[in-house]
């Protein structure tokens, strides 16, 4: 009963969408509303300019801007590129230490800077320690390897 219910509204949902789909119902409402004569004078529009002076500043402005924009798009663009790169490197060499038998990959944390890998954390013996290493220098992409690991059993995760 309960199943055959929700099959019902879902059926009217589907119809209402696609009802108001195709007549052209926007939903946030899509008349632009009338302006009034009382509106301070910054707000309404200005005339067209009758001579070329006024459209090649306009036109001049908007370049710029939209170089401006396109440089910080493209910036941004970079630096998103650059996170992704990291983040990639990170997961290569934690992954390859968390698949290792011989290693706990829960004790060693791994961050990267710029293809800099520094591990960070503790590890039972010195050739645990030699193993972490390894693995990060052998993972493509890696420039250099920061070793901030500690041998003991002091610290716990």
């Amino acid at each position: 009963m309960l199943r055959a219910l929700v099959r019902v509204i879902l059926v009217v949902v589907i119809v209402v969408a696609a009802a108001a789909f195709f007549f052209g119902y926007r939903w946030g409402g899509g008349r632009p509303q009338a302006t009034t004569t009382s509106e301070p004078a910054a707000r309404q529009e200005t005339a067209v300019a009758t001579r070329g002076d006024r459209a090649d500043t306009t036109r001049e402005r908007a370049r710029a801007a939209g170089a401006e924009v396109g440089e910080k798009v493209a910036v941004g663009a970079q630096k998103a590129g650059e996170t992704l790169e990291e983040a990639a490197l990170t997961a290569k060499v934690k992954s390859k230490i968390a698949l290792d038998d011989t290693l706990d990959g829960s004790r060693v944390s791994v961050t990267t800077d710029n293809r800099r890998v520094t591990l960070t954390g503790t590890v039972i013996t010195e050739a645990q320690r030699r193993r972490a290493l390894d693995l990060a220098r052998e993972t493509e992409g890696v420039s250099t390897v920061v070793d901030h690991l500690s041998v003991g059993t002091s610290a716990t995760p």
